[in-house]
């Protein structure tokens, strides 16, 4: 079923939102840049498929460089100044690593990529130096034991060497620590299952059927860029000037602009599609990237999500639908069938959202049912189930 796409909405009211309360956000955002928070800015708002605000302040370009002797940017003219509009493209960063993630569930959706699994069993080199036991899984939750970063570009002849060479912190699965270095390696392991650059299976898995066009890898045109910084050392790991329209990340310049941590650039209004994707079960127009229980699971973290044919097989308890919503909510699949004296037909539950909840996340086959007075029975005459 296609999902509504997004729109304009006539008025705040028509999104179901305060137009007072927009036009404080719109003053907040404008004071933004003359505060010194940041050079430019783009916000996007909205309700459902409505957006109510999308609206720009400030500048793409405002300084020509940095000046030492007064530890600040040198501002440009006024004139020079170029300002930053709805249309303008971002660096998206760290926002890079949701794009990855995508993709590798995508991977998993497929049968080509199994979380459980050691990402050494695809990437070999990986797994040397106490890395043998990390899983997907615990490179997509950050619980890999790896460190943060690594300075890549000291090899830039091979700069995946050093994460080859690295050992983890601390134990696999013992520990939360945010890294870049777990979506490098992750990328890695999707470009091996696949054969294709991280950049292909972005824009062929998300970007081109969303009708994000404006979303890519790196570089792309300075003129419709806003400039991140003047990137020179101490601060910085690299004396790269300044930069426009390139990635600014220096891991992901090592890598070639394409990297599983950072490198996209987009617009707001590209984001907005992506985040009412989600919001809408992996839908968005037509087009379907992933599918209602995928999104489902990783809104809940992707902790607990488990591929479509992993899950447990599992039948409608003697307990109702509250105790197996419950279990499946919490990732634990349904428990074994224990049926009733006078077991019911999945169509009597009680509630209204547990039969939803059972059609949709069960597709349970009933037994065959057979009306009675007041009350519709089912008997079990074959142990039926269905994959939850």
């Amino acid at each position: 079923m296609a999902s509504a796409r997004l729109r304009s909405a006539a008025s705040p009211e028509k999104a179901g939102l305060r137009a007072a309360e927009l036009a404080s956000l719109r003053e907040g955002v404008d004071e933004l840049p003359s505060r010194g928070w940041c050079s430019g800015v783009v916000v996007l708002a909205g309700r459902g498929r409505h957006i109510a605000l999308e609206h720009a302040a400030g500048w793409a370009v405002r300084y020509a460089g940095y000046d030492p002797a007064t530890d600040g940017g040198i501002a440009l003219p006024d004139e020079r100044r170029q300002p930053v509009t709805t249309d303008t493209l971002f660096d998206l960063a760290s926002l890079t690593k949701l794009f990855t993630a995508i993709a590798a569930m995508q991977q998993c959706e497929r049968g080509a990529l199994d979380l459980e699994r050691e990402a050494a069993a695809y990437v070999p080199e990986f797994g040397a130096h106490g890395k043998a036991r990390i899983t997907v899984r615990e490179l997509l939750t950050h619980t890999s034991g790896l460190r943060p970063e690594l300075p890549l570009g000291e090899r830039p002849e091979a700069p995946l060497t050093l994460l080859w060479e690295e050992e983890p912190l601390s134990a696999p699965g013992t520990a939360h620590r945010y890294s870049d270095l777990n979506l490098i390696a992750l990328q890695q392991v999707l470009e091996r299952i696949t054969g294709r650059g991280l950049d292909a299976l972005v824009r062929d898995g998300i970007t081109a059927p969303l009708g994000m066009h404006r979303t890519s890898y790196g570089p792309v045109p300075p003129e419709a860029a806003a400039a991140t910084e003047d990137q020179r050392r101490p601060w910085a790991k690299a004396d790269r000037g300044m930069l426009r329209g390139t990635v600014h990340d220096e891991n992901a310049h090592a890598l070639g602009g394409v990297a599983g941590h950072a490198g996209l650039f987009s617009t707001a209004g590209d984001l907005a599609v992506l985040c009412r994707t989600l919001l809408t079960g992996g839908a968005y127009g037509p087009a379907r990237v992933l599918t209602p229980s995928s999104v489902a699971q990783r809104q809940r973290g992707v902790a607990n999500w488990r591929a479509p044919q992993a899950r447990r097989r599992c039948a409608r308890p003697s307990g109702g639908s509250s105790r197996c919503i419950r279990r499946l909510r919490r990732g634990r699949g349904c428990p074994p069938p224990t049926w009733s004296r006078s077991p019911t037909c999945w169509a009597n539950w009680p509630s209204r959202t547990g039969r939803r909840w059972w059609r949709r996340h069960c597709a349970l086959r009933p037994p065959s049912c057979s009306p009675s007075p007041g009350r519709r029975t089912a008997t079990p005459v074959s142990s039926r189930r269905a994959t939850c």
